[in-house]
């Protein structure tokens, strides 16, 4: 059996948990940036005149239903990582 010196077996968590905290600023500082690029996007369609009316509606839906998809990856990305720093306090009892 492999045997684990038990100060890397404590740093390896803490190291997971740093790694997958920067996932998740990526994802807060992303989100803006999403919410921006879909209502430019919008107006875009709109002034060009590319999409009128029914069709500039549905295209603001389906950018609506994009931002939400960022935002739901975001919430996950925050359980996971409240769930490695329990699981890590967890380990130490």
């Amino acid at each position: 059996m492999l045997a684990v010196d038990p100060d890397v077996a404590q740093c390896v968590p803490a190291v997971g948990i740093l790694l997958f905290l920067c996932v998740v600023i990526f994802h807060l500082v992303t989100l803006p940036v999403e919410f921006n690029a879909s209502s430019r996007a919008v107006g875009i369609l709109r002034q060009t005149g590319a999409l009128e009316g029914r069709e500039l509606d549905d295209a603001n839906r389906v950018l609506n239903a994009a931002t939400w998809t960022y935002i739901a990856a975001t919430v996950v990305a925050v359980m996971h990582l409240i769930r490695l720093i329990i699981l890590k306090n967890n380990s130490r009892r």
